[in-house]
């Protein structure tokens, strides 16, 4: 058995196995929740594996998720304090009562109900798609294909942001996302998005629109900064998330023939398919980080008043004192529980949303390409390691 680490660890990264954790943070995890960790400015805070303790500090509030007071588990361009400036509006980096402010303008537009009133046009964006895959040349990348557009058009729909100015966005979301960017680049990308936003906001103004920032324009609440902070946010969550977990969860499908084979050849599988996918794969797998208030006992440690906590989700969502045989893909699982989406007032705001597309997205793609196999070694793809979101960064597949 592997012992506790007994001297302060820096957060893993280095995968082994393509669709799981760093298998060390494993072997620390059947030792205990917390562990003292290094974080990448020198703070000393704590790695948090365990699923119980994770669920536990992201629903308290005396864990603060504010940028100014967290510490970044890995290295990062932007980890300076000066270079860490969110925009007005970012709120997922808020606490009570300014998040609370923010997040209840939204909350009313992705309720389970609206989700399933939105389901037809996912399913009409879903079979557009796949006819132009049929039709298009193969090999073909599956994330360019199909991953990466059908978020991609659901939320430009959503928001009213035009779908032609893609490619901008998508190449200034990516660069934010990218741990080997540097500072220069993110900031770049941050004040092209800015811009972007701001110059959407002025054009609602200009001429109203039924859309979700149309409504916010309309609504009065929110200044102009605000609402394109408000936009990016569900801009780049709302696409980057779902686009990685569509691709990434084809990748580790069809890597698992017989799971396939059951989400493909069953309807009643896809809800807990989507469910034990996310909880398998764990796209977000450097933190999220909060940090202590004030003195808080954990799992029998002392979390000190100032000391952050960085949490491994991939993890604490293969933590067998919630899950049978976590390492285990099982489509049929009813995976209820899991973290993927966080918990407490943060948690994420369109996960009906995501649910939908990939409880739509997977069988439509499996059924209508029942022969969907790789195109290259499986150790050829390239994966989304040094992101901020994991996945894949191309899926050539062919039928």
């Amino acid at each position: 058995m592997t012992e506790a680490p007994s001297c302060p660890v820096t957060f893993p990264t280095a995968r082994r196995h393509l669709f799981d954790p760093p298998g060390e943070v494993l072997q620390w995890q059947r030792q205990g929740a917390l562990h003292r960790m290094t974080f990448a400015d020198g703070h000393l805070g704590w790695l948090l594996t365990g699923h119980s303790a994770a669920r536990a500090v992201l629903a308290d509030n005396r864990f603060s998720n504010r940028t100014e007071l967290t510490h970044p588990p890995v290295p990062h361009p932007l980890a300076r304090q000066e270079n860490r400036q969110l925009p007005p509006g970012f709120f997922l980096r808020m606490d009570q009562p300014e998040h609370t402010r923010f997040r209840r303008l939204l909350t009313g537009q992705f309720t389970v109900r609206r989700m399933r009133q939105l389901e037809p046009r996912i399913e009409e964006i879903t079979s557009d798609r796949l006819d132009a895959m049929e039709r298009g040349d193969r090999p073909a990348d599956l994330v360019q294909s199909f991953a990466l557009p059908i978020p991609s058009l659901v939320i430009c729909e959503l928001l009213g942001v035009p779908y032609g100015d893609r490619a901008q966005f998508q190449r200034d979301s990516a660069a934010l996302l990218n741990l080997d960017s540097s500072a220069e680049q993110m900031s770049a990308a941050l004040v092209d998005l800015m811009a972007y936003m701001r110059d959407l906001v002025l054009r609602k103004r200009a001429e109203p629109a039924d859309d979700l920032l149309g409504g916010l324009v309309a609504g009065g609440e929110l200044d102009d900064e605000e609402l394109a902070g408000v936009a990016l946010l569900l801009l780049i969550a709302g696409h980057e998330t779902t686009a990685n977990m569509l691709a990434l969860g084809t990748f580790a499908l069809l890597r698992d023939p017989a799971q396939l084979a059951l989400l493909r050849d069953d309807p009643e599988v896809a809800d807990n398919a989507v469910e034990e996918l996310l909880r398998y794969l764990t796209i977000i797998h450097m933190g999220p980080v909060r940090t202590a208030l004030e003195d808080v006992e954990l799992d029998g440690r002392l979390i000190r008043a100032g000391e952050s906590v960085a949490f491994s989700l991939p993890a604490a969502n293969r933590d067998p004192e919630r899950f049978d045989d976590p390492d285990t893909l099982d489509v049929t699982r009813p995976a209820t529980g899991h973290l993927s989406f966080g918990h407490g007032i943060h948690q994420c705001l369109g996960q009906q949303l995501a649910r939908a597309e990939m409880r739509i997205a997977y069988p439509a793609l499996l059924r209508r390409f029942p022969g969907l196999r790789l195109a290259v070694p499986a150790e050829e793809v390239p994966m989304r390691s040094h992101m901020t979101i994991y996945g894949v960064h191309r899926l050539p597949v062919t039928w």
